[in-house]
């Protein structure tokens, strides 16, 4: 069993490069803000919205939480590159939200994902600086000594 460190979700270098890339293909872009997973796949009640705004969430989703931390049990860095489709349901002038409209704008967003995940690799350095490599080292609690030897052999900690 492991207890893995997760006070940071993602890799500060990654997030970085990231952002650096997508200012240099022009596009919007702001790093940092606090992530809500959610239950899907049914959209939010506008109370739901409404209490998830008061907490300060700048983004909703439905998967983000579980690629984070299968992420850092890997140790693989992880960012998240969130685009938005729609305000849900508590924006004043925006109806409850269809998935005709979310699709169109994944569609619009589809194009700059593409540019930034390219720019992002295309800068990625040889070596990583990261802790993310080594979320393991000091992660687990099962005593190595009963985990299977060719198991044990592919342990990078």
């Amino acid at each position: 069993m492991a207890h893995i460190s997760f006070a940071d979700p993602i890799c500060p270098q990654l997030a970085d490069l990231v952002h650096a890339a997508a200012l240099a293909q022009g596009v919007n872009a702001k790093k940092g803000g606090t992530y809500l997973c959610m239950e899907g796949p049914a959209f939010s009640t506008k109370a739901e919205s409404n209490v998830y705004r008061s907490w300060g969430m700048d983004v909703i989703g439905m998967t983000n939480l579980q690629e984070a931390k299968l992420a850092r049990e890997a140790e693989i860095c992880y960012v998240t590159v969130a685009m938005v489709t729609d305000y849900d349901c508590w924006h004043p002038d925006h109806d409850a939200v269809t998935v005709s409209e979310i699709i169109s704008n994944l569609v619009k967003n589809a194009e700059h994902a593409a540019q930034v995940v390219a720019a992002t690799v295309a800068a990625m350095p040889a070596q990583r600086t990261c802790r993310c490599g080594s979320a393991l080292q000091h992660a687990l609690i099962t005593d190595k000594e009963t985990v299977p030897l060719p198991t044990r052999k592919s342990w990078s900690c």
